[in-house]
């Protein structure tokens, strides 16, 4: 694996991570590379943990493309809720209390209380209504770890794709080839081609586009 990019000191993980974790880096570190950003700070455990919900040792074992131990929906669900009440405060820089949680929740203060203390499992609508509390995305609370870190991947990566669509409009705004892939849209097929999650998804585009092609009348020349 020597070729592979590395990340603050660890490798792209291997084909043996799980899921789709794999790919997504791996899009990731070459658009980093485009850009010139630096792979640790692209890659920083920390903040990768506090977007994802997921515990760093966590997070940096899936970036080095090692399985980690996975606790189960409940055991998931007070690691982050115990990170949001870390992470995400009032504007005083204090922890919200459990009748707060409570009345932005909808639940009363013995339901919250069970559910922080671990005393009750939580079910979807106690999760949907906590994330929406802390403004965080559907499924943070509950999405197993790899792909928890795969969704805060994949918005890292939109928005590096965004910079480099903005660099390179910038800097070709005045060349004729660009100009006519921008007017044909051929860019925006390109982009959301980009975002499917595996070649064979794009090897379907690409057989689209063939078929299309192909049933087109081509004018006589």
């Amino acid at each position: 694996m020597g070729d592979l990019p590395v990340t603050d000191g660890f490798e792209v993980p291997c084909a043996t991570a799980p899921g789709l974790l794999p790919a997504v880096v791996a899009r990731v570190a070459v658009l980093a590379d485009r850009l010139g950003v630096p792979h640790a700070e692209i890659f920083d455990v920390s903040r990768l943990s506090v977007e994802s919900g997921v515990p760093e040792p966590v997070v940096r074992a899936l970036l080095s493309g090692v399985p980690a131990g996975e606790p189960d929906l409940q055991g998931r669900f007070l690691q982050r809720l115990d990170l949001l009440r870390r992470t995400r405060l009032k504007p005083n820089g204090r922890r919200y209390t459990q009748q707060e949680i409570a009345d932005g929740a909808g639940m009363s203060r013995q339901q919250a209380g069970a559910l922080i203390n671990g005393d009750r499992r939580p079910t979807m609508e106690h999760c949907d209504a906590i994330q929406r509390f802390f403004g965080v995305h559907a499924g943070f609370l509950a999405a197993e770890d790899p792909e928890a870190l795969e969704h805060a991947l994949q918005r890292c990566e939109q928005q590096l794709l965004q910079q480099l669509a903005e660099r390179e409009a910038a800097g070709t705004a005045d060349d004729p080839l660009e100009r006519l892939l921008q007017d044909h849209g051929v860019r925006g097929i390109a982009w959301r081609a980009a975002q499917l999650p595996t070649d064979k998804h794009r090897d379907k585009v690409a057989e689209w586009l063939d078929m299309l092609l192909e049933s087109v009348e081509r004018p006589e020349s």
